[in-house]
Order: C-alpha cells, then sequence, then structure tokens
C-alpha cells in the first residue's frame, strides 16, 4: 500500500463537496445550492469548487433544528 492510501485512512475529511454534503443531509445537491443561495449553509470558497466544512453542516442543523423548535415545530 502507498503512502497516500496511508494518509487518506488516517486524516479524516474536514469538508464536503456539494455532493458530499448532499448526500450527508438527506437532500438532492440543487437544494444545497438553494441552501447557500439563501445563505443558510455557507461554503468555503478556498477551492474553485465549493467545500462545506463538516462544523458547517453542523452549525446548519443545529440552527435550524432551533429555528423549528422556536416555531413551535416537533423534534
Amino acid at each position: 500500500m502507498n503512502s497516500l492510501h496511508q494518509i487518506k485512512r488516517v486524516v479524516p475529511k474536514l469538508a464536503l463537496t456539494r455532493t458530499e454534503a448532499a448526500e450527508a443531509l438527506g437532500i438532492t445537491p440543487v437544494t444545497v445550492d438553494r441552501l447557500a443561495k439563501r445563505g443558510l449553509l455557507r461554503p468555503s470558497r478556498a477551492t474553485r469548487r465549493p467545500l462545506y466544512s463538516i462544523e458547517e453542516i453542523e452549525r446548519f442543523l443545529r440552527d435550524t433544528s432551533k429555528s423549528i423548535a422556536l416555531a413551535g415545530g416537533v423534534l
């Protein structure tokens, strides 16, 4: 096994592509784009393609869960 495969096993992903983020959230990539356009999910633009940090996805879930609870929704 080469060293690249060893690194991939040791280093956890810090960010996800829009497709991976959509899969993690159980939504479509188009919905990820819509959430980003509305400012609800903020991608990093450090690269040519948007990347969604694990922390940002967790923040989005926390914030939207709070707003649902405040609106009287069932969690």
